[in-house]
């Protein structure tokens, strides 16, 4: 027999058109508040254009910079002079002595100075005030020595989401037990008030303790971390570790709560003590969940890394800033291109380990 499709009543109706006329009416109100505008982003797509790919110098602009260049040989000579005066009459002259001094050897220096020496400070000097005042972050700085020092401020960020990973899955494991209902059950046996107040207490309590700590940003909490200890990967590594914990501790909960009992049953049936049925019944249930969202928690710790350095928690987001405040986009852009490529060959060994788990 065919199925006796029931009728909408007129209430039912009207309940149903009064919560899609609210739903509309807030995806309204809210495209309005934030401003949306494709028409807008098509209309700026030339201030995109030059913010990535620099702006095009004018005849004037191209002068000054030459003029800039030209004067280079002459300060690098006079730097030179100053301090190699500087070294050898130490206290026995002024400043404005050694300085008067450094102006008669300086012109010396660059008369005597190599033309083919001269023409190389003055081309390396004028291509860069030309890069700087260009400005943009394409084309990206290539050079050998930049690059060592990114990739070593780069590997300090792995670092960090390691350990601030790592020492939030160590503690998230024994307190998702306190935090599952079923675990409880094992650990404080009995159906008596005492009992299910103790159970219930502890639940109320480990997971308030989850929420908050999962309820600051770690960028928030970096900013804490590094008022109270100082500059540096420590404070990143902390505020990782209480984020992470505090989502890690939620998600683990609620897995141990969703296993199946009849394994936890047979176990208890068997003799088996609190702690063997965790290690025995429930943990293996979980472990493969646990393992893919501790790795998945791990890949974007490395990407939360790179942000806390901006607020002196290390890393390469540290130098990141450090470049982003002088206006050297370029290095930036290199920056974030080693970060992004960092990130996909983390993110194809976790799903390798991943693999092996599930």
């Amino acid at each position: 027999m065919d199925q006796v499709t029931p009728k909408r009543t007129f209430s039912q109706n009207f309940r149903l058109g009064a919560l899609l006329v609210i739903v509309i009416g807030l995806l309204v109100l809210a495209w309005v508040q934030t401003d949306i505008s494709p028409l807008k982003l098509y209309n700026k797509r030339e201030n995109a254009f030059t913010y990535l790919f620099g702006d095009q110098l004018g005849e004037m602009e191209q002068k000054e910079a030459m003029r800039m260049a030209e004067r280079m040989p002459r300060i690098i000579a006079y730097e030179e002079s100053y301090q190699d005066l500087k070294q050898q009459y130490g206290q026995e002259k002024s400043r404005a002595q050694l300085r008067k001094m450094a102006d008669t050897e300086a012109d010396k220096r660059v008369a005597a100075m190599d033309p083919a020496e001269k023409e190389k400070i003055v081309n390396e000097s004028y291509e860069k005030t030309v890069s700087e005042k260009k400005g943009g972050y394409f084309p990206p700085e290539t050079a050998p020595a930049k690059l060592e020092s990114y990739a070593a401020a780069l590997a300090e960020t792995v670092f960090i989401a390691i350990w601030g990973s790592l020492f939030a899955f160590i503690v998230a494991i024994p307190v998702a037990m306190f935090a599952a209902r079923n675990t409880l059950e094992l650990m404080v046996q009995g159906h008596g008030r005492i009992q299910r107040f103790i159970r219930w207490v502890s639940q109320f309590l480990v997971r308030r303790a989850l929420d908050f700590c999962r309820g600051f940003n770690e960028f928030v909490m970096a900013l804490i971390f590094v008022a109270v200890i100082g500059l540096g990967p420590f404070a990143g590594v902390l505020a990782l570790a209480i984020h992470t914990f505090g989502i890690l501790g939620k998600v683990f909960s609620e897995a141990i709560e969703a296993i199946e009992p009849g394994q936890v049953e047979a176990a208890k049936a068997s003799g088996a003590n609190p702690a063997q049925i965790m290690a025995f019944a429930v943990l293996p249930q979980v472990m493969p969940l646990v393992v893919s969202y501790s790795l998945l928690r791990f890949e974007s710790n490395v990407r939360s890394a790179t942000i806390l350095g901006f607020v002196g928690a290390g890393g390469i987001g540290f130098l990141m800033f450090d470049k982003l405040n002088g206006y050297l986009y370029r290095e930036v852009c290199t920056m974030m291109i080693m970060v992004i490529i960092s990130v996909t060959i983390i993110d194809y060994l976790c799903a390798m380990l991943r693999r092996r788990f599930t």
